[in-house]
């Protein structure tokens, strides 16, 4: 199975620090691939990375069958390359669906006017409330988002993320200030969600991480270490020494 998204030898350096050296990993088709490390490891910089809003120092990116390891944030995400982030970036005076449909005016390269604009445009109030029924929030459509639990903003994040169909959707901690029950509801959500978006999960939520991931990569002071099936990681010694020893699973 050939990946949809491949990372060749990426580096990024601040002097004389390194803060990913040399990282190589491939996501494929249908599967959630967990990247996992202690704080400082690189996980957000090597995300960085991949979205475009970090230039590389050198290495190759591939994407959908080409190289964009040239191209700019903006491109990258025209392309398909979709990432939540570690902090909620909602607008929070607006309603749930106000939000999405602007993510999806954004995305969709529709004149770019506004709110009022925005509720004239069925079409993308159409697209809005479809990615909120798939994430559960239909019911909360004409709500602010301020008014959202943080596990809600969350999942919000996600339908916002996913309303332009992205090929591969890096997500950047996503069980970050959440409760036990809502990590539980976002994990059952993001079960569904990788059947037909292929994800790359940065998070610290092990119980989470191993529940989702198809594959884990440990990342440690900027180098991949070990890549293999939850059971696979769990089982190496090197991996649990890094990292996974300081967790309980």
């Amino acid at each position: 199975m050939t990946p949809v998204l491949r990372l060749e030898n990426l580096h990024k350096s601040y002097g004389a620090l390194r803060v990913t050296d040399g990282v190589s990993l491939a996501v494929y088709p249908g599967e959630c691939h967990a990247l996992i490390g202690p704080n400082g490891a690189g996980k957000t910089t090597l995300i960085h990375q991949i979205s475009g809003s970090l230039k590389s120092d050198s290495g190759q990116l591939l994407f959908d069958g080409r190289d964009i390891t040239k191209l700019s944030l903006p491109q990258r995400s025209a392309a398909g390359l979709g990432r939540t982030f570690q902090i909620t970036t909602l607008i929070p005076q607006f309603s749930v669906l106000e939000n999405v449909a602007l993510s999806a005016q954004a995305k969709s390269g529709s004149s770019f006017r506004f709110l009022k604009p925005v509720a004239r445009e069925s079409d993308l109030n159409a697209q809005a409330m479809s990615a909120l029924e798939q994430f559960d929030l239909a019911g909360c459509a004409a709500r602010t988002a301020g008014e959202l639990s943080h596990g809600e903003q969350r999942q919000l994040e996600l339908a916002m993320a996913t309303v332009a169909a992205p090929k591969v959707l890096l997500l950047d901690e996503p069980m970050a200030g959440i409760g036990k029950g809502e990590s539980v509801a976002l994990t059952k959500t993001l079960s569904r969600l990788k059947t037909t978006t292929p994800l790359l999960l940065v998070e610290h939520d092990m119980e989470a991480v191993f529940k989702l991931a198809d594959r884990v990569s440990v990342l440690v002071y900027g180098k991949i270490i070990a890549t293999g099936t939850p059971q696979e990681v769990r089982a190496n010694a090197e991996a649990r020494a890094a990292y996974l020893g300081q967790e309980t699973l």
